[in-house]
């Protein structure tokens, strides 16, 4: 019998992963499915990164570069964190990785050790808490509701903080709900925080850019908090560079060099041409993000008329990221016209899947039975069936 390391056999196989290959299955035997479940832009890179990839190509960029990544891309980071958050940092501050899931992972690693806690409003991004096992720590949910338009409030986070506590991790905006925290609630739980110096939090913002009816507030921009936060942004979301791979933390220079540290001795730094295209990315016309920004909320505007229209679903008006996460506790305990029983949300998913051939993800992945993520990074003419779809499938439940 093989035995393997008891984090690692902690840690749960990826729900989002697991739905998109179920719905490549069903796809590769020619039933018509909508994916609905990919968290990335469907829109092309734009043209000046693309370009600046291949600059690197053919101008020999196709080496080794410093482990944390090369130094122009950490000034050209720095200057970003400057003229957007209105932050100071330095290249020893900057650590590049394989994408913004690996700086959150290294953070972790970092700085969770075992018998600690980390804090994770709920719903979370499915990551999250397995990052934490592997490192042998304890995640702890903190639930928000829609209710709450799914946002930790001060009073939840004062009580949940104990001795054991470590890290809190914050998404803003969120992945899977698309909330996004105001000033005011941000510098709530803020000062809560400044009564536990010890506690670190991990600040994900890959979704800055990703911003319809909100102000982006960088958590390490607010008062007493930038030693003790780890900004995590990077290139996937805004710049529709998900494959590329390329992320970064800013934090502390001694988290950032034992963050290094781990990198090093695993995949070193990300791959050089991928660098140089995220140096153009940063320095190209803001436009080309502008105009995808502006097509997500027309997306946005039309689910969410779609699914007020079906009954019983509560939805949350997100204001930023690509996704919706509806409440759709109402239907779950019910049958469908086949005698399927739809007792959990991820029934409820694989019902809607293999019946009315839209890929979903079921909110228990997410820490929220009751919900269920939609992602509406897709065409018009998909969202238009797969809504379409969806308000037929649940009309068919009783």
């Amino acid at each position: 019998m093989i035995r393997f390391n008891p984090n690692v056999e902690s840690v749960r196989p990826s729900a989002t992963l697991a739905m998109t290959g179920r719905a490549k299955q069903l796809r590769r035997e020619g039933l018509p499915i909508i994916g609905l479940s990919a968290g990335e832009p469907d829109f092309d890179t734009p043209a000046p990164i693309v370009e600046a990839g291949q600059a690197a190509i053919r101008e020999g960029y196709t080496r080794y570069t410093e482990n944390m990544g090369m130094l122009a891309l950490r000034e050209a980071i720095c200057r970003k964190f400057e003229e957007d958050n209105g932050l100071a940092y330095t290249p020893d501050q900057i650590l590049c990785s394989s994408g913004a899931k690996q700086s959150v992972a290294l953070a972790v690693a970092a700085l969770c050790r075992p018998g600690d806690e980390v804090l994770i409003p709920a719903p979370y991004w499915v990551s999250y808490p397995e990052m934490v096992r592997l490192a042998g720590a304890t995640p702890k949910p903190l639930a928000t509701t829609a209710d709450d338009e799914y946002r930790l409030n001060p009073s939840a986070l004062e009580e949940a903080i104990g001795d054991a506590t470590r890290m809190l991790i914050l998404c803003s905006p969120s992945n899977p709900t698309g909330s996004v925290y105001p000033r005011e609630e941000l510098e709530a739980l803020a000062e809560v925080l400044q009564r536990r110096p010890d506690v670190f939090v991990l600040s994900d913002e890959i979704y800055e850019h990703v911003l319809f009816d909100a102000e982006h507030v960088a958590f390490a921009s607010l008062p007493g908090m930038k030693e003790r936060t780890i900004m995590v942004n990077g290139f996937s979301k805004a710049y529709a560079m998900t494959g590329w791979r390329l992320g970064y933390m800013a934090a502390d220079p001694s988290i950032v060099k034992t963050s290094a540290k781990i990198q090093g001795q695993t995949t070193s730094a990300p791959c050089s041409i991928t660098q140089r295209a995220g140096i153009a990315a940063l320095e190209m016309d803001k436009r080309y993000v502008t105009d995808m920004v502006s097509r997500f909320r027309e997306r946005r505007d039309f689910v969410l008329e779609q699914l007020a229209a079906i009954d019983g679903i509560r939805c949350p008006r997100p204001e930023g990221a690509f996704y919706l996460f509806p409440d759709v506790s109402v239907y779950l305990g019910s049958m469908s016209a086949s005698g399927r029983a739809i007792e959990t949300s991820e029934d409820l998913c694989f019902y809607l899947l293999e019946e009315h051939h839209v890929a979903l993800v079921p909110g228990g992945a997410f820490g929220d039975p009751g919900g269920l993520r939609i992602s509406y990074a897709a065409s018009t003419e998909d969202l238009q069936e797969a809504m379409r779809r969806i308000a037929k499938g649940l009309s068919e439940l009783r």
